[in-house]
This record gives C-alpha cells, structure tokens and sequence, in this order.
C-alpha cells in the first residue's frame, strides 16, 4: 500500500528568484502515483531557496534545480530514500 504524500514547492519572492517556478513546473510534469504537487508560500527558509518540503516524510530540501526534480522524483518518492545532496542542514544535519 503507498502512502500519499505531498510535495511543496515555495513560490514566495525569493524562492521564485531563485527559480522556484521552474522547479515547480519539473514536478508537475512528472506523474508520480500516490504524489501531490502543491505550490506553497513561504516556508521561513528564504536564504536556503527553492524550499521543497515532502509530507508525511518531514523531508526538506533546499536549493533545488530544476535538474535535480528527477533524483528526487525516482530516489526519494518512488524508492524511499531522500536525496542527500540536497537535504536542508537545519532539518537534516549530517552526523
């Protein structure tokens, strides 16, 4: 059984500047079963942006490309295991 979860991409100002809309864009023209993409304002990570959150997982990820949507989309989302270039140190510190 999948669990559905959710991924949320910030649109705030800094995010967007960052080139949040393309990551965005990425995402949703992936289809990934049991996932929802969702556009988001801030998440309070604006110098770490474009924020991605992934729920229920409790994952962050921070300056994400639009290049790196499909490691997530395939490593994390479909296979279970978050991509950890690009976890955020505040939420994920390294050992």
């Amino acid at each position: 059984m999948t669990t559905d979860r959710q991924v949320i991409v910030c649109q705030y100002v800094n995010c967007r500047g960052n080139g949040s809309e393309q990551v965005l864009a990425a995402f949703q023209s992936q289809t990934i079963s049991g996932v929802t993409v969702v556009a988001s304002g801030c998440q309070g990570q604006c110098n770490m942006g474009p924020t991605v959150r992934v729920l229920p997982d409790e994952i962050w990820y921070c300056r994400v490309k639009p290049e790196d949507v499909p490691a997530i989309v395939t490593q994390h989302l479909q296979a279970g295991q978050p991509v950890d270039r690009l976890l955020h140190p505040r939420f994920h510190p390294r050992a």
